[in-house]
């Protein structure tokens, strides 16, 4: 086959493909007799070197991660990409990104291990959601009583990242740089990715029905009181107290009213048994 095809197959398979392809998955693309058997692989290798030194220069590249190669955007190109979509990219909290380092550093750890580190417990949540990512997994149990489980990252990990092994990870002082624009700011909330956020309570209206201003796509601190809010609260209070007021005052009234009826009857029972004067 000539290297112009050639290279042209690889290009489209690669453009064509919704996750990175290795090069055994593009050997596969063609039949016996199609190409030489014997250097075909090496073929393969050197059209990806010729696609990569063809994208130097352009909004694209081709890059090699975990799971192979793959045609990308330039990361620093992203700012202006990502407003072709109206989803905002999913931010995580900056206590599951510390959980997801120790994981990648540590490995194999298990919860214990990462809680020790942290100095504080480690949600359940978290762990779930850091598995349901596919950026760690479970690779044993440890030989201790209650046999923990221990983590370990994934394929999808180094690939989210554009590693290609964990020989790439940057130096634990670094890694800050790596994650902080995944990291959404926090207001005592332990958890929020992946993920869902936490309930707020649900605000008081004047007419009593229930209004929770915020959303689980915020990941964001519990919103203030406005003005109004607090307003009608106030009233509420007041309308409660005058409620309140005007009830003891319609008892106190019932209370007199009793109190002058029996009067009544014991001043009429008085003049009913006094004596009659002789004639």
């Amino acid at each position: 086959m000539e290297p112009d095809k050639l290279k042209q197959i690889v290009e489209a398979a690669l453009l064509a493909a919704d996750e990175p392809l290795t090069s055994d998955q593009l050997v596969k693309l063609f039949r016996p007799g199609e190409v030489d058997d014997e250097t075909i692989r090496a073929d393969i290798r050197g059209t990806l070197k010729i696609l990569e030194q063809e994208a130097e220069g352009r909004g694209y590249e081709v890059k090699r991660v975990a799971s192979g190669y793959r045609y990308q955007v330039r990361q620093e190109l992203s700012v202006w990409i990502s407003r072709l979509w109206e989803e905002k990219p999913p931010r995580y909290t900056r206590a599951l990104m510390e959980t997801l380092s120790l994981v990648a550093y540590k490995q194999p750890v298990t919860r214990g291990d990462i809680e020790q580190v942290r100095g504080v417990s480690v949600s359940q949540s978290i762990m779930r959601t850091l598995l349901e990512r596919g950026w760690i997994r479970v690779v044993g149990q440890r030989e201790v009583p209650g046999r923990p489980s221990m983590y370990g990252t994934t394929r999808e990990f180094l690939d989210y990242f554009n590693l290609r092994s964990l020989d790439q990870l940057p130096p634990l002082a670094e890694i800050r740089a790596l994650i902080e624009p995944l990291i959404v700011e926090e207001a005592g909330i332990e958890d929020a990715g992946m993920a869902g956020a936490e309930d707020t309570e649900a605000e008081r209206s004047v007419d009593g029905t229930a209004n929770n201003g915020s959303t689980p796509a915020d990941h964001a601190q519990e919103q203030p009181h406005s003005p109004i809010d607090s307003e009608s609260e106030l009233i509420i209070t007041r309308d409660s107290e005058s409620d309140q007021d005007l009830e003891q005052s319609s008892q106190a009234v019932e209370v007199a009213t009793e109190l002058d009826a029996a009067e009544s009857e014991q001043l009429t029972a008085e003049v009913v048994q006094l004596p009659t004067a002789p004639h």
